[in-house]
């Protein structure tokens, strides 16, 4: 079969590799019929993410038709259209059962490897690096989907993929991003980050009932988009100081609650700190550039919450934690436990609540998968999201 392999930084091909197989009972092999690039895949592309061998099969944001299904699999047949959720879990360790699905205690063959950088191991995941499993990812004509029998999500004939790829990861990630913040009715909520899951961390505060919603970028089109489907008031960080702005807004107050949807690699313009953070980075004195979430801690209320979706790889320096304690702020993050989200998620979509194929701006074949990469990562031709058909 056909699937976008990593061969190291900057370097992703589409190669022709063995079609997956049944290891398990409880595996399900499925026919991709829709994939998507995500911002935490330009991770890999940008080499952030250890652990990475060449030939890695990427790509965690998928859905498909099931073609195969192992022995213990009885909640799916041949021929269902189902939406995979990005992280691998078993639904039986002590994390599953709390609902705590990106925690699983049992999805990561690797765990070890992730256990020495983080203390213990998180779930597995498709497609991101052997520290989370090493498993293959739906950039591909077919996948092996491990834990059949908890993961997938059937979806409705009537429902095109568009409207619930994004069950996958980027939908839930900026619910749950949203969720996290205890939004109380009236809440002031600033959103760093206008891509997909800054995007939908934007249209969710509203369902929780925020009472105003501050969106913070500098890419054109993705200040328009929050304006326009997300219906935020926008600030543009290359004109103007973020955090005097975001005090200006709220009378000197600072937003309720506030959502870094960026991670690891923050662009600034010109600050500091994000100067130092990219000299780090760039000659391996850092891991990443947290420049927004030193941000948000700065300007969130006293009192308030900093959720974090955004990807974060190892130790982040000079973090105003003195700040974040003293203000008695909540933070609250993590990879999102996908599993929890889908059934309440996709009645939303089927009432017409949402539709999350307002993000897509290109549709590629898989074929075209490295070109769109780069035109996805240097934000060319308005791109704001993709999707791929194998």
């Amino acid at each position: 079969m056909k699937a976008l392999c990593w061969h190291g930084k900057n370097d992703v091909r589409v190669d022709s590799v063995p079609d997956p197989k049944i290891q398990h009972p409880r595996d399900a092999i499925i026919k991709v019929t829709s994939t998507a690039i995500c911002g935490s895949d330009l991770h890999l592309l940008d080499g952030f993410m250890p652990t990475m061998k060449s030939g890695d099969v990427l790509g965690h944001e998928f859905m498909g038709e099931v073609v195969e299904v192992g022995s213990s699999v009885k909640n799916l047949q041949v021929g269902d259209r189902v939406v995979v959720p990005f992280t691998i879990s078993c639904g039986e360790c002590f994390f599953c059962q709390k609902g705590l699905f990106s925690c699983c205690d049992v999805s990561n063959p690797n765990k070890e490897i992730a256990a020495k950088a983080m203390g213990q191991s998180p779930a597995g995941m498709f497609g991101y690096s052997h520290m989370m499993g090493g498993f293959a990812g739906g950039q591909a004509e077919y996948v092996r989907v491990p834990y059949a029998d908890v993961g997938p999500l059937k979806v409705p004939a009537a429902l095109k993929d568009e409207q619930v790829l994004f069950l996958s990861d980027i939908y839930p990630t900026g619910y749950m991003a949203a969720e996290n913040c205890g939004i109380e009715q009236g809440d002031t909520v600033a959103v760093w980050g206008c891509g997909p899951v800054g995007l939908f961390a934007i249209k969710s505060a509203w369902m929780l009932g925020a009472g105003r919603v501050i969106a913070i970028d500098r890419v054109p089109e993705r200040l328009r988009l929050a304006e326009t489907q997300g219906k935020a008031e926008t600030v543009n960080f290359s004109e103007v100081d973020v955090h005097d702005k975001l005090l200006r807004l709220t009378k000197g107050r600072g937003p309720d609650r506030c959502i870094d949807a960026v991670g690891t690699e923050a662009h600034t313009h010109g600050s500091i700190d994000a100067v130092m953070d990219t000299v780090k980075v760039a000659t391996h004195l850092g891991t990443d550039r947290p420049h927004v979430l030193r941000q948000a801690i700065m300007a969130c209320r006293k009192g308030g919450t900093v959720s974090i979706p955004g990807v974060y790889v190892g130790l982040l320096d000079k973090l105003p934690f003195g700040a974040a304690m003293n203000k008695g702020l909540t933070m609250k993050m993590g990879q999102t436990h996908v599993h929890r989200y889908l059934k309440p998620l996709l009645e939303k979509v089927e009432t017409g609540e949402i539709d999350p194929s307002f993000v897509i701006t290109h549709r590629v074949k898989l074929a075209d998968a490295p070109k769109a990469y780069e035109m996805f990562r240097a934000k060319k031709d308005a791109c704001i999201k993709v999707v791929m058909t194998p």
